[in-house]
């Protein structure tokens, strides 16, 4: 008798389990069609209407003061080639300093009224950190020395001089300072106020050491390497007193266009493959400096564009933005 009830009690418990089996797909699809019904019945979502951008700039006066020049042309010297003291408007703390063929000629053609230059005074040194003897200051309070002081210039000339324009024009040190002005000022992050990013005209660099090929306009021969603060990058702050900071990671934003890029094939500031030994690396970075090209830019050994040498052409592009930028009113 008990076994056949064990023979008939396995079938019924089968035939349970198909039973809440199939139950509970019933209440999945009951549960599916209501949702289904609750979505094509209820009102689409609220989507609010596209902002559009302002389509005026920022608000500035219809004049300035008489004293204001149209432009503002900032140069920034590179290592070695200037001093902490020296004279903005008149530098003489290395009369081969490589960017006064530049700024010279441009204070010859120009009135003060149509553009003031201004050569940024800083240490602009490089201290090698393998040689005992070296005193000078550290890569990075130079650096940072020359950054604070061209950006507090602009600063205070557009607090003064709010129709004023700037061309921004570096070389080697300079041009990493230059190149970092550049991309604060198209992000928006600073020096300039937000959205006042149309007053710079442009920003010329030669033998920039934070250099990436394609991120702003290369000049004439565009070799493969990046600067050297890229392929150095990965020493962090392993020296003392050099930080190698790598790319900029924003870019130029707004000025990507308006940042032109000169760069020498061979030279390892701004053209430099990625090194390992941080010791050799920072030895051959400081012997770079003076190395045949970087020192040849007003030469065409090395770098030329139809026959220009690189500082005639910073020269010849700069002069071309001073003389077509706007001309506002003096009051």
């Amino acid at each position: 008798m008990s076994a056949r009830k064990a023979l008939h009690g396995k079938p019924k418990r089968k035939f349970s389990r198909w039973l809440l089996l199939i139950a509970a797909l019933i209440v999945i699809a009951i549960v599916l069609i209501v949702i289904l019904i609750i979505n094509t019945l209820s009102p689409p979502p609220i989507t609010p209407p596209p902002t559009s951008p302002p389509t005026t700039g920022p608000h500035r006066p219809d004049s300035q003061a008489a004293s204001c020049p149209d432009v503002e042309t900032l140069v920034i010297p590179g290592t070695w080639e200037s001093k902490a003291t020296d004279d903005p408007l008149h530098p003489h703390a290395n009369p081969r300093s490589l960017l006064l063929r530049v700024s010279t000629a441009l204070q010859h053609q120009f009135p003060t009224s149509r553009t003031e230059v201004y050569t940024v005074p800083y240490m602009a040194q490089f201290r090698n950190p393998t040689n005992l003897a070296d005193t000078q200051a550290d890569y990075n309070t130079s650096r940072a020395q020359g950054y604070q002081r061209a950006s507090a210039r602009i600063t205070a000339v557009n607090a003064k001089c709010p129709l004023t324009r700037f061309v921004i024009i570096g070389f080697s040190q300079g041009a990493v300072i230059g190149g970092d002005l550049a991309s604060i000022i198209g992000t928006g992050r600073g020096v300039l106020p937000k959205g006042n990013e149309d007053l710079v005209l442009g920003v010329g660099l030669i033998a920039d050491g934070r250099r990436q090929s394609g991120q702003q306009v290369d000049v004439g021969p565009d070799p493969d390497g990046v600067g050297a603060e890229i392929a150095l990058a990965g020493m962090g702050s392993l020296v003392p007193g050099i930080t190698f900071n790598g790319p900029r990671q924003s870019g130029y934003g707004e000025l990507r266009d308006r940042v032109q890029s000169i760069c020498a094939p061979g030279d390892l500031i701004c053209d430099s493959p990625t090194v390992a030994n941080p010791l050799r690396a920072v030895t051959q970075l400081a012997g770079a400096i003076n190395n045949p090209i970087h020192a040849m830019y007003a030469t065409p050994k090395y770098w030329q564009l139809n026959g220009s040498t690189a500082t005639q052409w910073m020269y010849g592009w700069s002069a071309g933005l001073i003389a077509d930028a706007p001309h506002p009113k003096h009051s």
